[in-house]
């Protein structure tokens, strides 16, 4: 969809980033509204893909303003599968496949690590010899160790039908999901029921519940990957179920370990449901009387064995990486979130007017809550695994709770003149327990001009349909920490009084009391268009969607007595841009038929104004501090970095790096060598510091780009789906950061970096210590991708009639089978966290390519 970027990472049960006509907030959050069935959540891992009919993505302010403050950041609407009059169908669809790494970043091996090493040591440290050239008979592949090919199935069955009283449709799904990285495995099992219930021509009952549970099994991957990525491949990984100690060689524990070390299992049941009546006491009104509910029941236990840094764990005893006590932590999570609409509508068309009136009232609350508790010493028996089995003294406890509530007036008009001139307005007025000051207005206007529709247009032969309009809308978003707007106190803290030491109560910290909504306002105009008998459709949008009073963090005034950061409204953040969709249908013959669609998005984003609010630093990497800055006249969340400028290949270049008045230029006050980067002197002082760094863009794409095509030819049917973007940057964080002078390096560092044989490399030479932070990490996240592609087949309709089937379809299919991009690292969709900290890999889990066979059948 254009406008739309989604960022999807490979590993089990993991929810994707969306991101809706770019970055809308910097701390109130970023990601869309989902409605499923009328149902309002922020999750929608618990679907069924297949029980989901339709997908609709609202983008313009105009058409979220219905959904007031939850509509800032897009809304997407999900509709799922409803019975139909008519013979009970039964359909059952079904696949099975496996997933792998599309991509591995490549690290040296035992040799190319020693040579790099010990030439580090005699570049930048004492000379010594590092690595001992006679381990190099052992290489191990860390990141081949702890990965695997994971297996994959996906089951669906399906009843539907009903009569001209009552449609039914009930639906089970059961998907495992083995993730790419050993021991990470996830299984879930859903329950839908869509029934429509009609007691008179007047009285519809509709009723839509479902029910998931989720068993994951986690893995600690951020701590295994950045150990992978670091560990040194002279020490093996498991020798006779002992472990090869990285912890005695270098800073850094052995990733398998570190995988095999816990058992972390995350238990999530769902429920949602949404009991609706409809009532027409006349025709023209409909009185509408809805209550959606969902529910969250969750368990979390992570086990950490015990195991000590002796031969009984390793083969080689020392180093850091022990657990000396087992410990078992249990947390219990109840998650409710309840929506109760009220609305009449009037619908009435006489002579050449149609109109469309609704009014009405929304309420919803959210209570989250969570009881944790842990101790030591629990047996590692799963049979009495529990904390009644460990030590009741080293008993840690904690609990957290959060309320909220919303209340809402909303109204909307939809007129049509002679089916040419279209108005849509709309106004609701949103609640919110988290301000002082409590409600915000949602006004939003649409007028449509269907020009192919006029009279002078009528002997035209080239628009089938030509439609205009403009919009224009007000959103609000209140998606931000209940502590950011009310003042909280910490209980049960020590003081000394009277001699002696009590407890008491403090205030957690200085709010803004006058905090509020951010406001978003957003104006577009579009034209939509078909032409060549409709085979060409087409549409374009240009928009401007301007954020006020966002929200960001400022440090607490002195004179407040104070320290710290407190939420304010004191930022403005502008996303301008144009989308261009086009489509063609057409066939060939009889046989042939065949579809293209493309769309192309440009989006520009740009912090307008901080209004006083200092630049906000983040995006640590490493021991080289924050890589990000979000300041006026930027995107969010832009690199803000040194300005590489190569390396020193000869001694003339060193000569030349001096200031104007000749002194000598100074990296962190040493003087730069043979084979070290070069860094601009932005400043002419001479010497390079964070004075120097400069924007060096930022992970925000300028294109997004999507293609889809379809092709039949008798009984045979092939689909392909492309995405891509263009103009984004990552930072390569996990090249950038070494912690330790015995860290491993990547394979292309090992074997282009600077020599005096090898000098005109751009790859600074071997080093033990940190690189600044600076444009040479910085790369291109451009990219290209084959998404899905699909070979099917449909068996006659002769031969399935004499089985009873009404249709029989087999396919292959891949995901993600194919990526064109020059980065480096394992993917270059990075999930970006914070807003302010986007774009920086770490511990990324590497995009994964599926190779399945399915089967679509129905009797």
């Amino acid at each position: 969809v254009a406008g739309v970027q989604i960022i999807s990472s490979g590993a089990p049960n993991s929810a994707p980033s969306v991101r809706i006509r770019g970055t809308g907030s910097i701390l109130g959050g970023v990601d869309p509204l989902y409605v499923v069935d009328g149902v309002l959540t922020d999750d929608i891992r618990n679907i069924n893909s297949a029980d989901i009919v339709s997908l609709d993505v609202l983008k313009d302010a105009s058409s979220e303003a219905i959904y007031g403050t939850r509509g800032a950041n897009g809304v997407i609407i999900i509709t799922t599968k409803k019975g139909r009059s008519g013979k009970m169908i039964v359909s059952y669809d079904g696949s099975a496949g496996f997933r792998e790494a599309e991509h591995l970043v490549k690290m040296a091996n035992a040799k190319q690590y020693a040579t790099y090493i010990n030439q580090a040591s005699i570049n930048t440290g004492n000379g010594a010899v590092l690595v001992d050239t006679s381990l190099t008979n052992t290489s191990t592949d860390w990141f081949g160790t702890i990965m695997r090919q994971a297996f994959e199935q996906n089951h669906n069955v399906s009843i539907s039908g009903g009569s001209d009283k009552i449609n039914y449709f009930l639906s089970a799904g059961y998907l495992t999901d083995e993730g790419i990285v050993t021991n990470n495995n996830f299984n879930r099992f859903t329950l839908r029921s869509n029934n429509e219930y009609k007691l008179s021509d007047k009285i519809k009952i509709t009723t839509l519940i479902s029910y998931s549970r989720g068993n994951t099994q986690d893995v600690n991957l951020g701590t295994a990957y950045n150990n992978a990525y670091h560990a040194a491949p002279i020490i093996p990984s498991k020798v006779n179920g002992k472990y090869g100690n990285t912890s005695a060689y270098q800073n850094v524990g052995n990733p398998l370990l570190d995988i095999e070390n816990n058992d972390n299992k995350y238990l999530e049941n769902r429920f949602q449901g949404n009991g609706a009546i409809d009532y027409k006491p006349v025709k023209w009104l409909t009185l509408h009387s809805g209550y959606g509910v969902e529910l969250g029941f969750n368990n979390r236990t992570i086990y950490d064995y015990q195991f000590l840094n002796d031969t009984s764990t390793f083969l080689i005893p020392g180093g850091n990486q022990k657990n000396n006590l087992s410990n078992l932590s249990v947390q219990n999570e109840r998650n409710t979130r309840w929506v109760w609409d009220n609305t009449a509508t009037f619908q009435k068309s006489f002579n050449k007017n149609d109109v469309t009136f609704l009014i009405g009232t929304t309420a919803e609350k959210i209570i989250t809550a969570a009881d944790v508790a842990s101790r030591n010493n629990v047996p590692s028996d799963p049979d009495i695994r529990y904390l009644s089995q460990g030590d009741p003294s080293t008993q840690l406890n904690n609990s957290t709770a959060d309320e909220r509530t919303r209340n809402s007036y909303i109204s909307r008009l939809s007129y049509a003149y002679d089916k040419k001139y279209l108005l849509t307005a709309t106004f609701r007025a949103d609640g919110t327990s988290l301000f002082t000051k409590k409600y915000a207005y949602s006004p939003a206007f649409g007028i449509g001009w269907v020009i192919s529709n006029e009279n002078f247009m009528q002997k035209q032969k080239i628009f089938d349909n030509l439609k205009l309009r403009v919009s224009y809308g007000r959103v609000g978003n209140d998606n931000i920490p209940s502590s950011a707007s009310t003042q909280t106190i910490t209980s049960n803290l020590p003081y000394f009084f009277n001699g002696s030491y009590v407890t008491g109560l403090a205030f957690a910290g200085i709010i803004d009391k006058n905090i509020k909504w951010e406001s978003t306002d957003e104006a577009d105009i579009g034209l939509e268009f078909s032409i060549l008998k409709s085979r060409l459709s087409g549409e374009i949008d240009v928009y401007d969607k301007k954020v006020s009073n966002a929200l960001i963090q400022v440090p607490i005034s002195g004179v407040l007595g104070g320290s710290g950061l407190i939420y304010t409204n004191v930022a403005t953040i502008d996303n301008k841009g144009i989308e261009l969709s086009l489509n063609w249908n057409d066939k060939i013959g009889d046989k042939i038929s065949y579809t293209i669609s493309g769309n192309v998005s440009y989006n520009k984003n740009n912090v307008v104004a901080l209004n006083g609010g200092q630049a906000i630093h983040s995006g640590s990497v490493g021991q080289e501090g924050n890589t990000t800055l979000t300041a006026n006249g930027q995107p969010i969340g832009s690199f803000f970095v040194l300005q590489a400028q190569g390396v020193f290949h000869n001694q003339k270049e060193l000569a030349s790096y001096v200031t104007k008045s000749g002194t000598a230029i100074t990296i962190n006050g040493q003087l730069p060598t043979l084979g070290d980067l070069r860094y601009e002197d932005v400043n002419g002082d001479g010497r390079i510091d964070d004075n120097d760094r400069v924007f060096a863009g930022s992970y925000q794409p300028k294109y997004t780009l999507g293609f889809n095509g379809t092709i039949s030819y008798k009984a045979f049917d092939l689909g392909i789906g492309a995405y891509g973007t263009i103009g984004n940057k990552i930072y390569n964080g996990k090249k950038a950061a070494r912690f330790n002078q015995k860290d491993n390096v990547e394979a292309s560092v090992a074997n282009d970096s600077w020599t005096f044989k090898n000098y005109a490399t751009n790859v600074p030479r071997a080093n033990l210590n940190p690189i600044p932070q600076s444009t040479y990490f910085i790369e291109s996240g451009d990219f290209a991708r084959i998404n899905n592609l699909t070979i099917g087949y449909t068996f006659p309709q002769t031969l399935l009639n004499k089985y009873g089937i009404s249709n029989f379809r087999c396919y292959v299919t891949s995901q993600n089978l194919l990526t064109l991009t020059k980065y480096s690292g394992f993917t270059p969709e990075i999930e970006d966290g914070s807003p302010i900290a986007p774009g920086i890999e770490f511990n990324a889990y590497p995009t994964t390519r599926t190779y399945a066979f399915g089967v679509n059948l129905t009797f």
